[in-house]
């Protein structure tokens, strides 16, 4: 999450806005956002800004670590204005990118709601622009959201892929179970039995007892006995027994 806004003209702090975590509101305000560490914490920064123009091969600074506490600082230069600084502190929460995008927002809405002179000609009353601290929230709630947003979506993904992994892992199981359970029949399960002609027969004239029906009406020529065992739940053997007796009355052939 973002912690602290600043926003620095010339050195000196324009507008700070500090955002407490929503879990701790009550949380003291960080250093950024106290009088004299604001004042001299935005002199170094413009300091730093101009260090990094000086040496344009090595490009602009835009983040930076503090090694005390779990706090990042990114900060983006203003082209248009010089020495106009967007300065953000924000915890691990938050992506860097995201940070730096929510930065652009704010300096693009910053100098449509005000006239470029009057950011040009401010005379260092930090009052002057307390009326956009109410802006800086809704992009910070914005980023916030985004975030949270981001993080179900990997929850969601997280559950996704070890509900995968457990169907995956749990369809292997059932195959080697099938495959081992298959190596263990007799060899005559694997037969099919299928019809030696094409004439209709009315099975009931010629078997007695439903089961014979049940086992004549599964033969399609492509299941196996073993197949059609485990369809009627019946004993591999008696299903077999059946289909010799179609085959003596030459209704199938079993190949």
């Amino acid at each position: 999450m973002i912690r602290d806004v600043v926003i620095i003209k010339d050195g000196l702090p324009l507008l700070s806005k500090h955002f407490a975590k929503d879990d701790n509101p009550s949380e003291p305000c960080k250093a950024f956002t106290q009088g004299d560490s604001l004042i001299m914490v935005s002199g170094f920064f413009t300091a730093l800004n101009s260090f990094s123009d000086s040496f344009e091969d090595l490009g602009t600074i835009s983040e930076l670590k503090l090694s005390n506490n779990d706090l990042k600082l990114s900060f983006l230069k203003d082209s248009s204005i010089p020495n106009l600084i967007y300065l953000a502190t924000y915890d691990d929460s938050s992506k860097a990118v995201n940070v730096l995008r929510t930065l652009r927002k704010i300096a693009q809405t910053f100098m449509r709601k005000y006239d470029i002179n009057k950011i040009l000609n401010w005379n260092g009353r930090r009052d002057y622009f307390d009326s956009f601290g109410d802006i800086l929230r809704f992009f910070i709630d914005e980023e916030r959201k985004e975030h949270e947003g981001q993080f179900k979506e990997r929850v969601i993904d997280l559950f996704k892929a070890v509900e995968d992994k457990i169907n995956e892992e749990t369809n292997f199981k059932i195959i080697k179970q099938n495959v081992s359970e298959e190596s263990n029949l007799p060899e005559y399960c694997r037969k099919i039995p299928k019809f030696s002609g094409t004439k209709k027969i009315n099975p009931k004239y010629y078997l007695t007892g439903d089961t014979s029906i049940n086992v004549f009406y599964r033969i399609n020529g492509r299941r196996s006995i073993g197949q059609i065992t485990q369809e009627l739940e019946l004993q591999h053997e008696q299903v077999y027994n059946i289909c010799k007796n179609l085959v003596k009355l030459g209704f199938i052939n079993l190949k």
